[in-house]
C-alpha cells in the first residue's frame, strides 16, 4: 500500500514539473527542468511495472536508470548555481542554504538508481522475498518491524543520507528496493527544496 503511495505521488509531481517545463524558463532553469522531467518520465516507464500491470521488462529498468544516472549527482548540482531561483523556477532558498544535504541527496540518487540498474536481472520482489512477506509488508517495511530501511525510526534515507543502502547493497536485492530508494529520495529532496504547487 504504502509502495503505492509512493508511485501516485511521485507521479503527480512529474505533472507539474511537465507543466512548468513549458513556462518560458530558460538558460539553466529549463536546463534542469528538462532534466527532472526526463527523470520523472522514466518512472512513470517503470511504475506500471512495479505495479504489475504490464510485463516485467529489464531492459526498462535499465533505461530508465541510465537517465536517471545521468541527471543525478554533480550533473545535477552543477545545474542550480547560486541565485537561480526565482520564477518561473520552484527551487526554494534552502537549497543554497543547505547546499551539503542537497549535494548528498543528489549523490544519493545517482548511487539509489546505479542499484536499481544492477538488479534490474533481479526481477521484482514476490511474497516472501522481502522481510515483512513483501516490499513494504503488513505493518513492516524493508528492515523489519516498526522500522524504516536503515532501523527504528527511520526512513530509507536514514538519519542523513550518508546512511542510506549502498549501491552493492541494492543491486543485491530485487529491484523494488531500487525503486523505492529512488523515490524516497526524490521525495525527500522535493520535500526540503522544492516549492510546492498552486
Amino acid at each position: 500500500m504504502r509502495l503505492r503511495i509512493v508511485m501516485a505521488a511521485f507521479s503527480l509531481t512529474t505533472i507539474g514539473i511537465a507543466a512548468f517545463a513549458h513556462s518560458g524558463a530558460t538558460g539553466v532553469m529549463k536546463e534542469r527542468m528538462d532534466a527532472m522531467g526526463e527523470m520523472g518520465e522514466a518512472m512513470k516507464r517503470l511504475t506500471p511495472m512495479l505495479r504489475g500491470q504490464t510485463a516485467y521488462d529489464p531492459d526498462v529498468v535499465r533505461n530508465a536508470a541510465d537517465t536517471m544516472v545521468r541527471h543525478a549527482g554533480t550533473q545535477m548540482t552543477e545545474l542550480f548555481p547560486e541565485g537561480s531561483n526565482g520564477a518561473p523556477s520552484e527551487a526554494l532558498d534552502a537549497i543554497w542554504e543547505d547546499w551539503e544535504e542537497f549535494a548528498a541527496l543528489a549523490e544519493a540518487l545517482r548511487s539509489s538508481a546505479e542499484g536499481m540498474k544492477l538488479a534490474a536481472e533481479n526481477g521484482l520482489a514476490g511474497p516472501g522475498d522481502m522481510p515483512g512477506g513483501g516490499m513494504m509488508g503488513t505493518g513492516q517495511t524493508m528492515m523489519g518491524s516498526g522500522q524504516g530501511m536503515m532501523g527504528t525510526g527511520q526512513g530509507m534515507m536514514g538519519g542523513t543520507p550518508g546512511q542510506m543502502m549502498t549501491t552493492e547493497m541494492l543491486a543485491e536485492m530485487p529491484v523494488n528496493a531500487g525503486f523505492m530508494a529512488v523515490t524516497q529520495t526524490c521525495s525527500a529532496c522535493h520535500q526540503k527544496f522544492r516549492a510546492e504547487e498552486n
